[in-house]
């Protein structure tokens, strides 16, 4: 007894300190993040310090005045894209997913199938036909191909879909249905409640991914003013060496993951809230 007991307290110290470990090395690339933001260039060359400098407002001055790198359209461009992106990758795939879950159809099994297809290729595939129906379009340069394409979400429909299979009994959508509701009024009204763990998981993912997309815009965009952080962030990495501040690099690197870090806290309040919405049993 005493032998297992001491074994159990042994595996929770090793698990502990793994975890630890691996904290350490989340955080610790944020914290050089941090520093070298209050950094100047020169000191920055010098080498890492734990210690932080005292650029921080100059850095952030430079940053924001920079005629070239429009920080400001830049960073409501990203929060544009990257919240209509969320919006509509949950919305639509929850949809589409409760469309399957709850309907039994001739080419129900089909349908998955070419989702899944959908979802194994590769964005660099298309991206010569996106573009060219873009332009067809006559989209380019516009913010709206950035997130319309959201719409269809092949990953973000296998989330929802997974869930209900374990969070939504269909018994609740026949009672509604013999109350006489609409079926979008009992996916609005009683699957989405149920669904708020998996879609405040899922905008965390969309919104995330959206933000950090650099290849699309990048095809898409050509005017300054709309262009997304991500871009500007290249552009300021890429500029003349006479010019180039890691200082300021390093101090929009740091105002582009704030967005993040806000929508996070914001969000996963939702993801503990709402496990119990999804607790129904049948």
């Amino acid at each position: 007894m005493e032998g297992e007991v001491k074994t159990s307290k042994v595996r929770t110290v090793i698990a502990y300190i793994l975890l630890i470990f691996l904290s350490f090395l989340c955080l610790f690339f944020f914290y050089i993040l941090i520093i070298n933001s209050t950094r100047s260039h020169a000191q920055i060359m010098q080498g890492f310090s734990f210690v932080p400098g005292k650029a921080f407002w100059p850095n952030l001055k430079h940053v924001l005045q920079d005629a070239n790198i429009p920080v400001m359209s830049g960073i409501r461009n990203s929060l544009i894209v990257s919240t209509c992106s969320a919006l509509l990758a949950t919305y639509f795939s929850a949809l589409t997913a409760y469309g399957l879950y709850a309907y039994n159809f001739k080419f129900k099994k089909p349908a998955f199938i070419f989702i899944m297809l959908i979802l194994v290729m590769p964005t660099q595939v298309s991206a010569l036909g996106f573009y060219r129906l873009m332009d067809g379009w006559h989209l380019l340069n516009t913010l709206w191909p950035l997130f319309l394409p959201s719409i269809a979400a092949p990953a973000v429909f296998y989330f929802m879909y997974s869930y209900m299979q374990s969070s939504l009994p269909m018994e609740l959508v026949e009672a509604a249905r013999i109350d006489g509701c609409n079926e979008f009024r009992i996916f609005n009204r009683i699957v989405i409640p149920i669904m708020k763990p998996a879609m405040a998981v899922q905008a965390i993912f969309a919104f995330v991914t959206a933000w950090n997309n650099f290849f699309i815009p990048a095809l898409i965009i050509s005017d300054n003013s709309k262009k997304t952080l991500p871009i500007l962030i290249a552009a300021l990495r890429s500029a003349d060496f006479l010019k180039f501040d890691l200082g300021k690099v390093y101090m929009l690197i740091l105002i582009a993951i704030v967005p993040i870090i806000i929508v996070y806290i914001m969000l996963s309040r939702y993801i503990v809230a709402g496990v119990a919405l999804g607790g129904v049993k049948e």
